[in-house]
């Protein structure tokens, strides 16, 4: 009994330090600012000494563990805050921002193909300006080679030679990292702070000698076979989208996939087995460990050396690690087989902790190793993907008790229970960080786990061998996709639901633990009331005769969206960026899932410019669009869509939940106008509630037609939020316009470092001078205004230390928001 009890007392200590080294690292993460250098060394020289006293005088009293976790906490927080300081320091110098530099370096890694160019990261020897003094940038960072319409074709001739380990002397412009900041979406500038990149930009080829190669073989022979496999892959596989899943498969490109598969693999929730995550990497050591396993124990003579269960263990790590390297050895991958090895060291030390003891200290080690994991989807789904099959871990049997036909059906149905098991407990923390989960991805898994693991990845592998397997892989791939078309099409296959609070996500990720869990089902009764609200979320709506907009950040371009009671309209659908990019996909149909907007009742496209439409096709096929009101012409694809389409004229106006909606611009007389320019037709739209405050979009008004709203009687143009016209062009916002329209913010869209110089200083000044706030989207991220707050940048809201700060921290210009109350 004393032995019992000591031994649970050792357990709950363990678990607490390795918990509060946990938390030290989150607690560092919410930093907003680093502190200086020399304060997390000191903080980390006070904890290890705390350590150390704790360890030779405390000798396991209580006192002396309480010191232990405490140091632990400080310990991890102040190493990544040492860290972080360190990879701030490779950030690119604001004054070499825009200048034309000449890089040379290696290419570091297989360049990612782009529709119209390739991305790739650059590892830095040595940079000068165009006169050759040598100047300090980062040592890696991330560049693009674009196809320009302007070049000749001898100028572009270097772009198809690029290839992962060759080194090249470039001409480039660079740029700090910088990204679209929206409320629950992807933080560009986290990503390229973990990965180490301190600048981005793009090779610029105006004459010979721009792009100049300079070695074949630099470096980097691991990325150029991976890139040799890929291009092997390209040139034996005939159907291209088979042969992209293929090259993801075997060496991790997943750039490879279109679109439309990562659509379709999202939607049947079976993406996490053609992408190379933590989570595929964890599956695949747990397989290869399982054949390892019973393969030796085929062999008498290889039991009697090691036994099958340290075979197993090992040759399963042995396997993730090979893979991890063939698919290039990216940040998840290495946490993952950091993860993994010291599950296995822990196993082979004879520790016999439980299962969740011994994920917490894994959890710990990759913390320490990398504390930037915490905040990635992949490393909780890898940590929970291995809860969930450790729980599904069957009885053991009797050797012999059971005939081959009755071992299959029992594997079956343990492959089945498994599968449950890994649905149920994986859907809320999907939906928790997607807003989505597939209501089909149980029937998908049960067909793709088995062909994607054991008969399509071996051969995406054993193609480098033998290239017909290609062939057949590409057989199969087209089978499997055929069948989760028709998944994908069933009513209701994808189920989305908004944002939750904290509490209701802790709630049901506590339900679907105890579902899972081997407990009485008196006990798992409790996930149902737990785990619902997740699922439908209450979603807050502004209130009867209220408007609530977001001024989402989507770069370069135009989209707002103003909610009421019952109803939202989308202003504009912002750009699309390339032929696999849009501003749809990437940040709107996210973000109104976030918000718990399930449909669009009026998208008002302002005109035909691609920073106004190019996201609308992505969105009208992500989410339901009631009707859409534009100035484009009547050949425009768009008009072609199903959704039913009118044009927008002054004069139009209707009210919703008390909101008024007018239509100010453009007049009816302007679509008769010989090749009106689209700017002249802008959609302008005044929206005022119940208490008159009125927002004013205004698409790319130029000036002539700000003078004649103007002189319009009746046009009330006096608004409290004005969107600028044209992004701050010096062709809007005259003095007269600003004058009659008097708002106290006006809000700026336009994208970091534009190449079109928006908004114009003396644009900015212009608003500045009449106390007017200006917000800059490059500067603040997303914009919100909501009835009974002040409204709120998305970059003050979510700070933190790794993201772009310009001048002041603030994304309105400070001068105006102090000059008027």
């Amino acid at each position: 009994m004393g032995r019992a009890v000591e031994a649970s007392g050792s357990v709950l200590w363990i678990g607490a330090a390795a918990l509060a080294v946990l938390l030290g690292g989150a607690a560092q993460l919410q930093q907003t600012g680093l502190w200086p250098w020399s304060r997390y060394v000191v903080f980390a020289a006070v904890a290890a000494s705390s350590l150390v006293l704790a360890a030779t005088v405390g000798r396991g009293s209580r006192w002396a563990r309480l010191v232990t976790v405490l140091a632990l906490f400080g310990l991890a927080f102040a190493t990544a805050g040492w860290r972080a300081q360190a990879r701030l320091a490779e950030r690119l110098d604001p004054a070499l921002e825009g200048r034309d530099l000449v890089v040379t370096g290696i290419v570091a890694q297989m360049p990612r193909r782009l529709a119209d160019g390739v991305r790739f990261t650059f590892d830095v020897e040595r940079a000068t300006t165009m006169q050759g003094g040598v100047v300090a940038i980062p040592t890696r960072i991330s560049l693009g080679w674009y196809r320009g319409g302007q070049e000749e074709a001898a100028l572009l001739a270097p772009y198809d030679k690029l290839a992962a380990g060759q080194r090249w002397r470039l001409a480039v412009r660079l740029k700090q990292p910088h990204g679209t900041l929206n409320p629950h979406g992807f933080d560009l500038e986290l990503w390229m702070f973990e990965q180490g990149l301190g600048a981005a930009g793009y090779v610029r080829v105006e004459r010979r000698g721009d792009a100049e190669l300079m070695g074949e073989r630099a470096g980097v022979p691991l990325e150029r076979w991976r890139q040799a496999v890929r291009d092997a892959i390209d040139a034996k596989v005939r159907d291209e989208r088979a042969a992209g899943v293929l090259a993801a498969l075997a060496v991790g490109d997943q750039a490879a996939i279109e679109r439309s598969d990562w659509d379709l693999f999202r939607a049947t929730g079976i993406a996490h087995l053609v992408s190379i995550s933590g989570l595929h990497i964890t599956m695949f050591a747990w397989l290869a460990a399982a054949m390892v396993g019973a393969l030796w124990r085929r062999s008498e003579r290889a039991t009697l050396w090691c036994p099958a269960p340290v075979a197993a263990r090992w040759g399963g790590l042995g396997a993730a690690a090979l893979y991890a390297l063939l698919a290039g050895w990216g940040v998840p991958a290495q946490r993952t087989v950091w993860m993994l090895a010291t599950a296995a060291l822990l196993a082979q030390f004879g520790v016999r902790w439980p299962w969740p003891l011994v994920l917490l200290v894994v959890a710990a080690v990759v913390t320490l190793v990398d504390p930037w994991a915490l905040l990635q989807p992949g490393f909780w789904l890898s940590f929970v993907a291995v809860g969930l099959l450790l729980v599904a871990e069957p009885a053991k049997h009797g050797a012999g008790s059971a005939t081959r036909l009755r071992a299959v059906a029992r594997s079956m149905r343990h492959g089945v229970r498994t599968q449950v098991i890994a649905t149920l407990g994986l859907a809320p923390l999907t939906l928790v960080f997607f807003q989505q989960v597939s209501l089909v991805g149980f029937v998908a898994n049960l067909l793709a786990i088995p062909l994607i693991t054991l008969l399509i990845t071996p051969m995406s592998l054993l193609g480098v061998l033998v290239p017909p397997l290609w062939q057949l892989g590409a057989v199969l791939l087209q089978g499997l996709t055929q069948v989760l078309g028709l998944l994908a099409a069933l009513p209701g296959a994808v189920w989305t639901a908004a944002v939750a609070p904290w509490g209701v996500q802790a709630g049901a990720l506590l339900g679907a633990a105890l579902l899972v869990m081997p407990l009485p089902w008196r006990l798992r009764a409790l996930a149902l009331p737990l785990a619902l609200p997740l699922f439908a979320p209450a979603v807050g709506h502004p209130p009867e005769g209220a408007m609530q907009v977001t001024v989402a950040d989507v770069g370069q371009g135009s989209a707002i969206l103003v909610r009421t009671r019952g109803h939202a309209l989308l202003h504009d659908a912002g750009a699309q960026f390339s032929r696999e990019s849009d501003a749809g996909a990437r940040v709107l149909l996210p973000l109104l899932r976030a918000l718990g907007v399930g449909r669009v009742d009026l998208l008002m496209l302002s005109h035909r410019d691609n920073d106004h439409v190019g996201g609308a096709p992505a969105l009208i096929a992500g989410l339901p669009v009631a009707a859409i009101s534009s100035s484009l012409e009547p050949d425009h694809p768009l008009r072609a869509t199903a959704v039913p389409h009118q044009r927008c004229e002054a004069g139009q106006s209707w009210r919703w939940d008390g909101v008024e909606f007018r239509v100010l611009h453009p007049w009816s007389e302007d679509y008769v106008r010989a090749a009106p320019r689209p700017n002249t037709l802008s959609c302008t739209l005044a929206v005022t509630d119940a208490q008159g405050r009125q927002l004013l979009l205004t698409g790319d008004l130029e000036a002539e037609q700000e003078a004649r709203l103007v002189h319009t009687p009746g046009a009330a143009l006096s608004s409290e939020v004005l969107i600028v016209p044209h992004h701050g062009s010096k062709t809007s916002s005259t003095p007269a316009f600003i004058d009659a329209v008097a708002p106290r913010f006006a809000v700026v869209q336009a994208g970091y470092r534009n190449r079109f110089g928006h908004p114009a200083p003396e644009v900015a000044q212009r608003y500045v001078a009449r106390g007017v706030a200006l917000v800059r989207s490059d500067r603040c991220g997303a914009w919100t205004w909501a009835p009974g707050e002040p409204p709120r940048c998305e970059r003050d809201a979510s700070r933190r230390y790794w993201h772009h700060r310009t001048g002041g921290d603030d994304g309105a210009e400070l001068a105006g928001v102090a000059a008027r109350p």
